[in-house]
């Protein structure tokens, strides 16, 4: 059954506090980051992330890439996640901040990245080979501070 309103329209997305948008979007790791494009339209990614004990989601991206260049120019940034039956959802909004870019094996841009690859999927079998990539690849962290929320999550 749907939420309505008083007049009797389907409410969809429902502004909520930070913190319980947070611990929904904890328990997930998949999500859609939304930028905006030059000419104001949105420009979706669907990405990997995860959220620090500040509250803090980190997001591993690519400079020159449309989600890290639209991000660098227009800070302002959505991230979605659904529960995988798809009918509870978060947004969570914020300003984007970039990380320097990679551009030494193992410098604080790398580590950063490192720190965030162990919080998804653990140690990696060969740490010089990850911080060559992430210099290859021209890799930083997107990170989104939260300061809205809405969506529709189960009681």
């Amino acid at each position: 059954m749907a939420l309505r309103n008083d007049r009797g329209h389907v409410v969809v997305g429902i502004v909520m506090e930070i913190d319980d948008a947070l611990t929904f979007v904890r328990d997930h790791r998949n999500g859609v980051l939304t930028t905006l494009k030059r000419d104001g339209r949105p420009q979706l990614s669907n990405i990997v992330y995860a959220v620090d004990d500040a509250g803090v989601i980190r997001i591993s991206v690519t400079a020159g890439r449309a989600k890290t260049r639209n991000a660098a120019r227009d800070p302002r940034v959505s991230l979605y996640v659904s529960r995988e039956d798809f009918w509870a959802y978060a947004v969570v909004e914020g300003e984007a901040e970039l990380s320097e870019v990679s551009t030494e094996p193992g410098d604080a841009a790398g580590q950063e990245l490192a720190d965030l690859y162990r919080s998804l999927s653990g140690e990696h079998p060969d740490w010089d080979d990850y911080f060559g990539a992430m210099v290859a690849d021209r890799r930083q962290i997107l990170r989104l501070r939260p300061t809205h929320a809405y969506g529709m999550l189960p009681s």
